[in-house]
């Protein structure tokens, strides 16, 4: 019998990592998981934690810890702290899971199986090409997440060569083929299929009046503020739109099912409550 279900050992205890963390919607979505699936006494909480205090505070908790999900700036810097890495999470150098088990600490990387589930979500499978609007950790988890989908040619809008060398280095690590395009042609990006932007807000704004007159989709990975302005004009354009907060129920629903080992995760209910949080303000 594993230790979770052990009640001298129960490991009932969660929380997002990250700084700035304040704003974060994982409390939010992971409560509302655990009221629906009535793991009543799970809990799930949000520290701020730089970079240079992380392994501190991992060796702080204690046996009733059950995962961490981790935001920037520590998805790198958790992987030498791990007793073992998921294949997705080593293949983009990212973790934004943690598990803890009898064996120690496991990290994973959700958001690559959590843009899959949420293009699936809205039917949306392979593509002939993909534009990815962006460099950074984001922009090479959608090309993981195209990779899986077998999109065939990805298209980079990058600012610098040096981004559009790291781009294209993680097409070869991945087995996607990555071409790179300055930022100051990405108007033209907007006529593929599907469009993933990884940016904030302000350098997408000035695209908005770019968006096709028959839009493909747009999968923009913000929630707030929301709509983007780039979301809004392709919305009116008639062309669908996922949004952050697609993306993060999809990849928190994955979280709750590995830390708390029961499932299925009610995304529903997850989304309802990211919703009503953001609306909170």
């Amino acid at each position: 019998m594993s230790d979770r279900h052990h009640p001298a050992h129960r490991r009932n205890r969660a929380a997002v990592l990250g700084s700035p963390i304040a704003h974060s919607l994982s409390p939010a979505l992971h409560r509302a998981a655990y009221e629906a699936m009535g793991l009543a006494d799970f809990r799930y909480e949000r520290h701020r934690v730089e970079e240079d205090a992380l392994a501190g505070f991992l060796e702080g908790l204690g046996p009733e810890w059950a995962g961490l999900s981790l935001t920037m700036p520590l998805k790198r810097a958790v992987i030498p702290l791990l007793d073992e890495v998921s294949a997705t999470a080593a293949s983009v150098e990212a973790v934004n899971t943690v598990v803890f088990t009898e064996d120690g600490r496991r990290g994973d990387n959700t958001d690559i199986p959590g843009l899959v589930a949420a293009l699936a979500e809205r039917g949306v499978g392979a593509v002939e090409e993909a534009v990815v609007l962006g460099a950074g950790a984001t922009a090479s988890s959608a090309v993981a997440a195209l990779g899986r989908m077998g999109v065939p040619a990805v298209t980079a809008y990058v600012r610098g060569p040096e981004r559009a060398r790291e781009m294209r280095g993680w097409g070869e690590r991945l087995g996607v083929e990555v071409r790179t395009e300055e930022w100051a042609r990405a108007a033209s990006g907007l006529a593929a299929p599907l469009v993933v932007s990884t940016t904030p807000a302000g350098p997408t704004a000035e695209l908005a009046d770019s968006v096709p007159r028959s839009p493909g989709v747009l999968f923009d990975v913000l929630y707030d503020p929301w709509p983007t302005p780039l979301a809004a004009a392709w919305s009116a354009a008639g062309g669908p739109v996922l949004g952050g907060l697609d993306l993060l129920v999809h990849q928190a629903v994955l979280q709750v099912e590995q830390m708390t080992g029961e499932g299925p995760a009610p995304a529903e209910a997850m989304r309802k409550a990211g919703e009503e949080a953001l609306r909170a303000g």
